[in-house]
């Protein structure tokens, strides 16, 4: 029952980052944003998609009822440290790669101190989400892909930056 609870949970927040991503989309193109790896974009859409089918999948075939309360709680810290990203970022903030040339870069809240806090929570999601129900072969498999994948993102993302 929680399993359920907490994949609704995480697919909802996912559809609510998408949605705030699209208004946030929206006035970026209006003050004259160039998007950038837009090749690669799909596949991050479509590596989240299967992560979420491969918890479900796993979660079936395992069956494990038990779940790791330190590693839940942990969860929502993360989840606290990426509202303040999104916060800190504000109309910046996408799941795109976005640069409107004649805005600075953010350099507050988590930014002041490292260059992507995004994709450090984004990794540890991909680590923890799976741990907390002990679905060990999701865990492995997709924080290796993530790794692939992001190395990519930020190459991307650092070109647009120009950092």
């Amino acid at each position: 029952m929680i399993f359920t609870f907490f994949i609704l949970f995480i697919i909802l927040l996912r559809i609510a980052e998408l949605l705030l991503a699209r208004k946030n989309e929206q006035w970026l193109l209006q003050n004259g944003a160039i998007e950038y790896g837009q090749k690669h974009y799909p596949f991050i859409v479509a590596l989240h998609i299967l992560f979420i089918i491969s918890l479900i999948i796993e979660y079936s075939i395992v069956g494990v009822s038990a779940y790791s309360l330190p590693l839940l709680i942990l969860f929502f810290v993360l989840l606290a440290l990426k509202v303040w990203i999104i916060f800190s970022l504000g109309k910046f903030w996408n799941t795109k790669i976005y640069r409107v040339a004649h805005f600075p870069l953010v350099k507050k809240g988590p930014y002041k101190y490292i260059k992507h806090p995004n994709y450090i929570i984004v990794i540890a999601e991909i680590v923890i989400i799976p741990l907390i129900f002990h679905l060990y072969y999701t865990a492995i498999i997709f924080t290796l892909l993530n790794g692939l994948m992001l190395a990519l993102r930020i190459r991307e993302e650092n070109k647009a930056l120009n950092l």
